[in-house]
């Protein structure tokens, strides 16, 4: 039953390698609790994927996307840029502060602060013990 699913996938999604990337991330969607959108039919997860592929009721372009955003370590948030004019003008401190929503006042930082014995006696109760022969 999945070789008919995939090769209904491959009208679809082109690229075999790239319908199993997104078949596969769907299918792991499926095993986090994700709602299906047709009837599972006593189908595993991983054929109930390609068949929504193949049925269409989710599209490969947004299924490429959430797979690209779920496998990204840092996440760029594009911010609008600010007015040409309003540069110009002058006023692009106030632009940046009004975009920013933050006040000017730094925060006050502290650091813990420790004494060259504290940490000499921090460093040895690291070593480990000497051994011996008697092992």
């Amino acid at each position: 039953m999945a070789r008919v699913t995939v090769e209904d996938c491959i009208d679809k999604v082109d690229n075999r390698f790239e319908l199993v990337l997104l078949a596969s991330h769907r299918a792991r969607l499926i095993s986090q609790g994700a709602a299906i959108t047709i009837d599972r039919d006593n189908d595993k997860n991983p054929v109930v994927a390609l068949r929504e592929i193949a049925d269409e009721t989710l599209s490969p372009g947004d299924l490429k996307e959430d797979l690209i955003h779920s496998l990204q370590k840092h996440v760029e948030v594009d911010e609008p840029e600010p007015d040409p004019a309003s540069m110009i003008s002058g006023d692009s401190a106030s632009v940046f502060a009004d975009q920013s929503g933050e006040d000017d006042q730094p925060e006050a930082v502290t650091f813990d602060r420790m004494s060259e014995e504290e940490l000499l006696a921090g460093i040895e109760g690291l070593v480990p013990p000497e051994k011996s022969d008697d092992y």
